[in-house]
Order: C-alpha cells, then sequence, then structure tokens
C-alpha cells in the first residue's frame, strides 16, 4: 500500500496527466487528418474510377496488411533517409494517420456499398451531378451506419498511441515507463493508473458508440 501511496505522488499523477494530454492530443490529430483522407480514398475505390480506384484499392490492402510499429519506424527513422525529417510528434501522428486513413477508407466504402444503388440512381434522375448526389444524397445515409464503427476505431486509435513509446513520445505509456524505471517498487501501480486512465477514455467511447447505434435503430 505504501507503494501505491509513494507512486501517486502529485509529481508522479502530473507527469501521467501529462503524457494522457499527448496521447489524446496525438489521437485527435490523427483521427482529424485520417477521416479526411480515408473518406477521400473511400470514396474513390467506391466510385470504381478506371485505375485510380484499383491502385488505390491495392495501396489501402497493403497498409492495412502492414503491423502499426513497422510504419512508426517508417515514419521516424526512414523518412529522414530521404530528406524528410519529422519530430517525434509529428512521425507518429503520420503512421497513425497513414494507417487509420487506409483502415477508414475500407469502413467509409462498407458504408457506401450499404446504400441502396437506387438511391443514386434517384438523384441522377433528378438532374444532380454524380458529386452531387454523393454529397447530399448517399454519403449523409451512409454516415449514420458508419458511426459506431468510426468510434470503434478512434478506440483502437487511442490504444495504439501507445506503440509510439518506441519512438520515445512522451505519451502516457512513456511517461509512466519512466517513473516505474526510477523506482521498480512503482511497476504494478502505474501499470494500474495506466490501465484505469486508459479504460475511463475507451469506456467512455464504447457508451457513445452504442448510444449511437441505438439512436440509429430508433430511427
Amino acid at each position: 500500500m505504501q507503494n501505491f501511496i509513494e507512486a501517486y505522488s502529485y509529481a508522479n499523477l502530473s507527469f501521467l496527466v501529462d503524457g494522457l494530454l499527448v496521447t489524446i492530443l496525438v489521437s485527435v490529430t490523427a483521427i482529424l487528418l485520417s477521416f479526411f483522407i480515408g473518406g477521400l480514398l473511400g470514396v474513390v475505390r467506391f466510385a470504381k474510377i478506371p485505375f485510380l480506384s484499383k491502385i488505390v484499392g491495392l495501396v489501402v490492402d497493403i497498409i492495412r496488411n502492414l503491423p502499426l510499429l513497422l510504419i512508426i519506424f517508417f515514419t521516424y527513422f526512414a523518412l529522414p533517409q530521404v530528406g524528410i525529417k519529422l519530430s517525434i510528434f509529428w512521425a507518429a501522428v503520420a503512421a497513425l494517420t497513414i494507417f487509420e486513413s487506409a483502415m477508414l477508407s475500407e469502413i467509409f466504402r462498407a458504408g457506401l456499398n450499404a446504400v441502396p444503388k437506387g438511391q443514386m440512381e434517384a438523384g441522377l434522375s433528378t438532374g444532380l451531378s454524380y458529386t452531387e448526389t454523393m454529397l447530399s444524397i448517399l454519403i449523409p445515409q451512409a454516415f449514420k451506419s458508419m458511426i459506431p464503427a468510426l468510434v470503434s476505431q478512434l478506440i483502437s486509435l487511442i490504444k495504439d498511441t501507445s506503440l509510439a513509446v518506441i519512438i520515445s513520445l512522451p505519451e502516457l505509456t512513456h511517461n509512466a515507463k519512466i517513473i516505474y524505471g526510477q523506482n521498480e517498487n512503482y511497476v504494478i501501480p502505474m501499470f494500474v493508473a495506466m490501465t484505469v486512465m486508459y479504460f475511463v477514455i475507451c469506456y467512455v467511447l464504447s457508451l457513445l458508440s452504442k448510444y449511437l447505434e441505438r439512436r440509429q435503430y430508433n430511427y
């Protein structure tokens, strides 16, 4: 019990919270970027544009089948070899964005495929262009069914930020590691603290996902 009291000093808890804030900042930045890029890639694949859709599909499939850790190594260690040097923060964001964009593109494509084909035909028959039909009819309908999957992917993204500890990103896991590295008696208290922090954030998002699913079902 004494170890827990000492481990949870104000300085240590503040250091953990600083790491948690970095985790949240990296996650939010990556999800915003990947939401835009993934949505664009998903629409391109859905549209079946000659050559382009197949190329995008190939790239997405390759990225989805690569370990995220490998992509993190690539953005931080390999890109500088070709003249692109990123800070630790932006290397982590870039890696997560690349990986999540590929994952989200599949969610977007599946959501668009779930919309009845007659919706596109109906939109075109009213004089709307293909782009206008996509923006005003298909995407709004598809987005409702995609929300739970998008929230689940966000939860995965938050947990995946811990992998950036390998490049010393000062996120939650990294800061906890520094604390228990100074005193081995703090190992269990730090793991308990990390567990609680990750659980609270991810559980709240899980509840949000369930709420959105129920709301969609009621509509």
